[in-house]
């Protein structure tokens, strides 16, 4: 894969300030594909020097330039999609259709959708004597993570870009390349120099470095509940604003007289995407006491088709995990699942391969809301099932943890479903298996986050406000 060995900052490739880099790995067969500089104090301060210096004539340009920019950038990415998708593959290790279709889709959306919000907001309005503008922030450093490297930079940048503020990038160092290949796609949009800055690096030098800057207004990270506590702490010291997307065991509730078929393969299907490497996996599934059986021989069905595999080859329904940390720690919740009492029916810790940081997908039952697997974000593809007596009881399960970032619930119609919807503490619910809306807010509830992302309540993040009186 090709790899810069410099940053992209005011507008140019510019060698790293200091000569170590970072080795990028293929996790399905753990061969170097590529090195990265990574970066410093020293980089991250010409990065912010050059977002800042770049702001004022950013934030003057008329939002319907703005737009123009945007859907530019969004030409781009289209005209890149397969690129982009075998690079997803190389570093990421998601099977090559499900990269093309989300990890390459799902960004072209998110930045379609802001090139039609920059042209469309309301920047302005008349309240009584008042005129109230909606201001951009100024320079933002954004701080993304592995899981789903294109999409997460692009649901910062494209909402900054479009409120009118600056921005640096701090990637993930596990997929660096993804965000080179973003950097190279600004830079033909024709972006104004200093308007986007990548640094690569890590996340106790450079993302340290970023997130403590005096000249960052603010800091957008997604990742860790751990490492946003650190970050808010960061940020709170110099009141600076923040806005994080955390982490999350979102559950999947199915209400008496739902189509259980249906919401246990869609559930399990859920689980399994991007080898179960999503904040928002319905990781814990509620089933009535009566249909539970039922419920587990399903999911233990489905979990056995899904082959863990090479994600070049199209039998592979997920690949390999990110790296070799991410494995040891899915087979330690593993472990310790069937340590606490856990019933193992599909899956376990063995590698199915003999290279590559496979893991195949997991079932537990009898499930009880206190085990660890069912209070801790495993971040892998493993399912927990859990009874539940009534409705009620269900609810206290389901809100039972200290994350509320996504969920589900199916029923017999909607308005049952969306009924008990209401009453989950969760930023977002799937109704009846709802379809993914690139313009609904996303975001967490509790230890799961602050603030949202996607559609205008995402671009909001980036705004402040000013009111003038006459």
């Amino acid at each position: 894969m090709k790899a810069h060995d410099g940053m992209y900052i005011g507008g140019e490739w510019r060698p790293a300030a200091g000569t170590d880099t970072i080795a990028v790995l293929n996790p399905a067969d753990e061969q170097v594909i590529g090195h990265v500089p990574a970066g410093t104090a020293e980089d991250v301060e010409a990065a912010v020097r050059a977002a800042r210096t770049a702001f004022r004539a950013w934030a003057a340009t008329p939002p319907a330039d703005r737009a123009a920019r945007i859907a530019a950038l969004r030409d781009v990415l289209v005209a890149r999609k397969a690129e982009i998708a075998e690079t997803v593959t190389a570093e990421l290790g998601a099977p090559l259709g499900f990269a093309e279709m989300v990890h390459a889709g799902a960004p072209i959306a998110v930045a379609s959708s802001y090139a039609d919000l920059a042209a469309s907001y309301a920047f302005e309005e008349r309240i009584g004597n008042s005129t109230v503008y909606l201001e951009p922030v100024g320079v933002v450093a954004a701080i993304t993570p592995w899981n789903y490297p294109l999409h997460q930079i692009v649901a910062k940048v494209a909402p900054a870009l479009a409120a009118g503020c600056t921005v640096v990038l701090k990637p993930s160092e596990d997929t660096p390349l993804t965000a080179q290949l973003f950097a190279e796609a600004v830079h033909e949009a024709g972006l104004p120099a200093g308007v986007f800055n990548l640094v690569t690096g890590t996340g106790p030098v450079a993302g340290q470095a970023l997130a403590a800057h005096p000249d960052v207004d603010l800091v957008s990270f997604t990742g860790s509940t751990a490492v946003g506590r650190a970050i808010g702490a960061t940020a709170g010291g110099a009141v600076k604003r923040v806005a994080l997307e955390l982490g999350g065991k979102s559950a999947n509730v199915i209400l008496p007289g739902a189509d259980l078929p249906k919401a246990v393969g869609l559930g399990v299907s859920h689980v399994v995407n991007n080898s179960g490497q999503s904040c928002n996996a319905l990781t814990r599934m509620l089933v009535h006491r009566d249909h539970y059986e039922e419920a587990v021989a399903l999911a233990a069905e489905a979990a056995g088709k899904a082959r863990a595999g090479d994600p070049r080859d199209p039998a592979s329904r997920l690949g390999p995990l990110v790296n070799a940390r991410q494995l040891e720690r899915v087979r330690g919740y593993i472990a310790k699942g069937v340590e606490e009492g856990a019933r193992l029916v599909a899956g376990g810790p063995d590698a199915p391969h003999d290279k590559g940081y496979y893991v195949v997908p997991t079932v537990f039952a009898d499930v009880t809301p206190e085990m660890t697997i069912a209070q801790e974000e495993i971040f892998g593809p493993v399912l927990a099932i859990l009874p539940y007596e009534d409705e009620e009881h269900a609810l206290e399960i389901a809100n039972g943890t200290s994350y509320g970032l996504g969920g589900a619930v199916w029923a017999a119609d909607a308005e049952t479903a969306a009924a008990f919807a209401r009453r989950m503490d969760t930023g977002q619910v799937d109704i009846n298996g709802g379809r993914f809306n690139p313009l609904a807010p996303f975001g967490g509830y509790k230890q799961s986050g602050v603030g949202r992302e996607l559609g205008p309540h995402g671009l909001t993040e980036y705004l402040q406000t000013k009111s003038l009186q006459f």
